[in-house]
């Protein structure tokens, strides 16, 4: 799940940085908010722009928060096998071979992200390199490969930049409605400065929170697909076998800012919010 969350966090930072920019420049220039087809053009400008900024962003950052160490020279059997395995999966799904690292952690797990499928990372855990059999070790990397040969970081960006500009436009919207309705006949009263760039970020806030629930919906539909890539490229008992046992192995401690990154994912308060599905389901999949 770490791609994902990653994503959002980054994407969310971005947005708030943005959005206060899209306001000064509302101000500085006396723009008028309530030209809809203006403020469209911003929102699609400012939303797609914060999502690709955090596409453009995800690998150096995701290597900054796991620590993960890129291997340039193997200094191992076990770093040769992983360099090994992902270039012979890489040529099978027809992409350039990603950058491969380690990354340390007790916890079993693996992620792939980057800005395109020939310019990606793959980074497992040193708790997946030791907990696993190498036959489900393949198969997560396979599913990682998979990730990258779907484009799945470009499509999620795409996602994420349409639920911004929605995000943007309705709650620009919605406080240029109430500032109407709260002056009276002689246009004295409404939102101030202040007031009106506070119910501006509450309701991107809150328009947030439901536009995360859109990219967790099309972030579980994508995983069916990677479980269903590795089978092809190991095979669905090995793919069923790695789902199997991270059924089995402990509740994942990847911290939240990471999560959506990683194959193995844990049940949020809400499967709304949850970016992956139940292993579970994952698993029947295969069946």
């Amino acid at each position: 799940m770490k791609r994902i969350v990653l994503f959002l966090a980054t994407n969310l930072a971005i947005m708030l940085v943005l959005s206060l920019v899209l306001s000064l420049i509302f101000s500085v220039f006396n723009l008028d908010r309530s030209s809809i087809p203006g403020l469209l053009v911003l929102a699609a400008v400012f939303g797609f722009g914060g999502s690709f900024i955090s596409l453009a962003m995800s690998k150096w950052l995701a290597k900054r928060t796991t620590g993960a160490q890129v291997i340039k020279e193997p200094r191992d059997a076990q770093q040769r096998w992983l360099l090994d395995t992902i270039a012979t999966q890489s040529k099978k799904a027809g992409i350039k071979m990603p950058e491969v690292a380690i990354y340390p952690s007790d916890d079993m797990n693996a992620f792939a992200t980057g800005a395109s499928r020939n310019n990606s990372l793959i980074a497992v855990s040193t708790g997946l390199m030791a907990q696993m059999t190498q036959d489900e070790v393949e198969a997560v990397l396979a599913h990682e490969v998979s990730h990258v040969a779907n484009g799945d970081m470009v499509t999620l960006a795409l996602i994420q930049g349409v639920v911004n500009t929605f995000v943007i436009f309705a709650a620009r919207l919605i406080a240029g409605a109430i500032d109407s309705a709260t002056k009276d006949q002689d246009g004295e009263g409404g939102l101030g400065g202040i007031a009106h760039f506070m119910v501006v970020i509450a309701l991107e806030m809150l328009f947030g929170i439901l536009a995360s629930m859109v990219v967790a919906y099309f972030s579980r539909q994508r995983e069916f697909r990677a479980d269903s890539g590795a089978a092809k490229l190991t095979s669905s008992h090995k793919m069923r076998a790695a789902l199997e046992r991270l059924n089995r192995g402990q509740e994942s401690q990847m911290s939240s800012t990471m999560m959506a990154l990683g194959i193995n994912g844990k049940r949020s308060i809400s499967s709304l919010m949850m970016s992956h599905p139940p292993l579970e389901q994952r698993i029947a999949a295969l069946t």
